[in-house]
């Protein structure tokens, strides 16, 4: 999926440390998600999730899925 993200607002999260190891998300106005990694901003790839999509990953990371082994 290609999405426009030239007037996208990026935040990350607060519990994000000051060594740039983190990803940002931006909420679109086509309702679409979109995420970079801080490190590349501008030059790396970007993720886009549809609305499903992304309330699937949200409720899988809060409901321990990826958790550690």
């Amino acid at each position: 999926m290609k999405v426009d993200v030239t007037s996208a607002v990026w935040r990350k999260s607060s519990y994000s440390g000051p060594d740039g190891n983190c990803v940002e998300v931006a909420f679109l106005g086509d309702d679409n998600i979109a995420v970079r990694d801080t490190k590349d901003r501008g030059r790396g790839p970007i993720l886009a999730f549809t609305p499903g999509e992304w309330d699937t990953f949200v409720a899988e990371v809060t409901g321990g899925m990826f958790g550690r082994a």
